[in-house]
This record gives structure tokens, sequence and C-alpha cells, in this order.
């Protein structure tokens, strides 16, 4: 009996050390990283410095080995590009022009033969200017974008630091995404382990403002075969907004052009984004903390699969048509229950001229019926600067006609 005894004890310690280093740190995690101390952690800048020594501190605190080409940090330099999300250069012969910044990764090892990546971008628009939807130089903290993301990222850390063996882990808080998807570009150029290992990656960016009809947006369902099955069978509670492409403005991109599945996760665009009011006390932390535990569902389905395949998709950006006018709204992209939904009006612009409120669902532009979102930007794409036309909206249960101007 005593030895028995002593049996369990030694069991109950060693699962208890197993599970030790897993506290939900999301609120703190948040807060820390979107506060104005940091000056919203603008690429190349101090606070950015800040931020990233911060997340190297908490993969080590959670014994996460570092994978970086620099302990925990893989450093890059750029030229600054002209415009957000176009090409820039990482020519080492125009250092004075440059600006240098850092990837920060950590690794669970678990001597597997593929490896998962699970990244987020944690820099943001520092004081505004270029990519700033807000006029005037404010601090942008970008608690939803995309502390929210970084957040997650170390939650799932923390929760996989001792489970599901069959995959090694590498997580990665990319540095560059406002400014052209830089730092996740470099990191699959400069790769610090095999590029042919990574099994798959999964994009967390935006997950800070789950509503209350739980709409979750997941891309990137099409490139594997397995996902779109196994996002569905562990979904329980969330309204998900599927879309095949792995081509996106966020940091998945990078991996799916190189042949790599891809899940990016997103709750969605809101009339705070890329603004100043992208603060902390607007963040539903219960609703990370759910996103998160759904994740680690998916990546415990998925761990006995082995090497997933790949699948190209059709690239939905290529589709968008040019506009050369703006009906002057924040669209709700988690909408999809026909029409597109208003989740934003701009002062002074076409929309509130007319009338419309947030809320309100445009069904028919002109001739143009508008049955989702690529509906209305299509319809949109119809109309030049001048022009008027009629458009019709769902308000509530009635049918509203309002005559616009552009």
């Amino acid at each position: 009996m005593k030895f028995l005894a002593k049996f369990i004890l030694f069991i109950t310690i060693i699962s208890c050390e197993q599970n030790i280093s897993y506290v939900n740190r999301i609120n703190d995690d948040v807060n820390y990283l979107s506060d104005d101390k940091l000056e919203g952690r603008g690429t190349g800048s101090k606070g950015e410095q800040i931020a990233a020594e911060y997340i190297a501190n908490r993969f080590k605190n959670l014994k996460i080995e570092d994978k970086g080409s620099n302990k925990y940090f893989q450093n890059f330099s750029f030229n600054k590009p002209s415009n957000p999300h176009g090409q820039v250069s990482f020519d080492e012969t125009e250092k004075d022009s440059m600006i240098s910044s850092k990837n920060v990764i950590g690794f669970i090892d678990n001597n597997a033969e593929y490896t998962v990546v699970i990244g987020a971008h944690y820099d943001h628009l520092g004081y505004g200017g270029q990519g700033s939807l807000h006029v005037g130089s404010e601090i942008h903290n970008g608690a939803d974008d995309n502390a929210s993301g970084t957040a997650l990222m170390l939650d799932l850390a923390g929760q996989l630091k001792s489970t599901n063996f069959n995959n090694n882990y590498l997580f990665i808080a990319f540095s560059g995404e406002e400014m052209g998807l830089l730092g996740s570009n470099y990191f699959v150029k400069n790769s610090t382990i095999d590029l042919s290992s990574i099994n798959y990656m999964i994009n967390l960016d935006m997950v800070g403002r789950l509503k209350e009809d739980k709409s979750l947006a997941v891309y990137g369902v099409g490139t594997s075969p397995v996902f779109k099955q196994t996002i569905n069978s562990n979904n329980e509670s969330f309204n998900l907004i599927e879309n095949e492409s792995g081509v996106g403005p966020s940091d998945h991109t990078s991996f799916y052009i190189n042949d790599i599945p891809v899940l990016h996760f997103f709750t969605g665009q809101h009339s705070d984004y890329h603004k100043p009011s992208d603060d902390v006390e607007k963040i539903n932390f219960e609703g990370i903390k759910e996103i998160s535990d759904y994740i680690h569902l998916i990546i415990t389905d998925l761990n006995d699969n082995g090497k997933l395949s790949f699948r190209k998709t059709k690239n939905e950006t290529e589709e968008v048509p040019r506009f050369k006018v703006s009906l002057g709204v924040m669209p709700d992209y988690m909408f999809n229950k026909g029409g597109m939904r208003i989740d934003g009006v701009t002062e002074g612009r076409p929309a509130d001229k007319a009338g419309l409120i947030k809320g309100d669902i445009v069904i028919k532009m002109g001739e143009y019926s508008i049955e989702d979102m690529m509906g209305y930007m299509k319809a949109l794409s119809k109309f030049d600067s001048g022009d008027s036309t009629i458009i019709v909206v769902k308000r509530g249960e009635d049918l509203i006609k309002k005559s616009v101007s552009f």
C-alpha cells in the first residue's frame, strides 16, 4: 500500500508539473501590449521593441525554447514602402534608408517530423500616419489589431506546452504586417526551420471583437481537404463564416504562396479599425478565450493526421472590382444573411447625406440586386463620381428607398 500511495503521489506531481505552465493571461497580455506606454507599437519603433521583449519573456516563462536567428528574435531590415501592403525591398546595400525590426519566435520541440506554425502580428500604426483612418497624430493602440491575436497565440502556447505531441509547434509574433506582411514574408524566405517540415499554419488577426451572435470568420478552409470537416465538427457555438481562399491581407498569405495549408481566424471589421479608438475597453476577453479553446480542439483533432495535403484555391482578391466612388460606410464583413449590412456611417459622406444608418441592410443599388459583400462591391463599381441612384435598404422589417448622390 505504501508503494501504491507513493506511486499515485509521483504521478500526481508529474501531472501537475506538466500543466503548471498554463494560466489564462489573455487579459494581461492585451492590456500590456495596447498600453499607451508602447505608443502604438509602430514597426521598428521603441514601443514595438518593448512589445518584442515582452513576448520573448512570455515564451521564456512558459519554458518555450527560442527559435529565432538571435535567441527569440529574427532581425530584419527593409526600405520603407510607399503604401501599406505594397512591395518592399530587403536590399542590404541601402542601410541608411532602412528600418530595423524583428519577429519573435518560440518553439515547442516534441521531436516530431512536422511542425505547426501559429502566428500573429504584434506591430500596429504607432501615432497613425500611413494606413490610419484618422486625421491627426494620436496613439493607435491596436488592442484588437493585433494585441488580441498575439494574446491568443500566447494562450495557445500555454495550452500546447503539455498536449498534442505528434507535431512540433512554432509560435511567431510577426512585425511589419501593417506595412506589407514584411515579417512573415521575411520568415518564409529565411525560415529558422526546414520550410518543407511545416504541416500547416494558423494565423490570428483581429480576434478581439466577438459579437453576441458569435460570428467567426475562418479563411483558408479550402487550402487542405481536411479543414472544412474539421472546423465544423469541432464547432459547438460559433456562427462560422467560411472562406476557401488562402490569400488575404494578413500573414497567412506568405505561407499559402509557399504551398502550406493555412487557416486564418478573424472576428470582423469595426468602426475603430486603424483609429485611436481601438482600445482595450472594447475587447471581448471571454470571446478570445472561447476562440482559443476552439482552435485548440481543431489542433487536437488534426494531431494524428500526419502531414496535411495542400490544395490551391481560387484567389477571391483578384475578383474585387475597382471603385471610382465611395458610399462612406463601414460594411459588416461578418454578415451573411443576404445583402450588405452597414456597421458604421461616415459623417458628411453620401450614405450619411442620404439618411442611411448603422444596421441598415443594402439589398439593391440602382438596378443591381445585392445578395452579399461581393455583390455590393460589384454594384458600387458601376457608378461614377456625380452619379445619383436609388438605394433600397432593409431597416428592421421595413423596406426603405433612399436617393444617394456620389
